[in-house]
């Protein structure tokens, strides 16, 4: 069974940084194109970042561009998404989902519960 689990959520003081995880089963991770969301509280899910397979195409959700890099290990089935510079405003359930649509979740098929990310001073 495909399945996407986070880590390394936080909570952070407002300037900080945090690294999340996404580690892969089920599917072939190496072919699959990610992509990172997140949704706050009240407020619609936000794509943030996407990667292709290979790591060669990037997008990034001008809200977190250049604050966030997106990067990937297909030896070790893990997607990462580096925070820098959090604000307030980053503060979210953040989540790993398959697929590449950066406007829409149409595309997703496979998609983790998340990790909670709180600013806060």
């Amino acid at each position: 069974e495909p399945q996407l689990v986070e880590s390394g959520g936080d909570m952070v003081e407002p300037g900080g940084s945090l690294r999340l995880s996404c580690v892969a089963s089920g599917f072939t991770f190496s072919t699959s194109d990610m992509k990172w969301g997140r949704q706050a509280p009240g407020k619609e899910i936000e794509w943030v970042s996407g990667i292709d397979s290979r790591g060669g195409g990037r997008w990034y959700a001008s809200s977190v561009r250049p604050r966030f890099v997106i990067s990937r290990d297909n030896a070790k089935n893990t997607l990462y998404l580096q925070l820098n510079s959090l604000t307030y405003d980053d503060t979210a359930i953040y989540f790993c989902a398959r697929g590449y649509d950066s406007a829409s979740g149409d595309d997703v098929d496979v998609r983790g519960r998340g990790t909670q990310v709180t600013v806060s001073s």
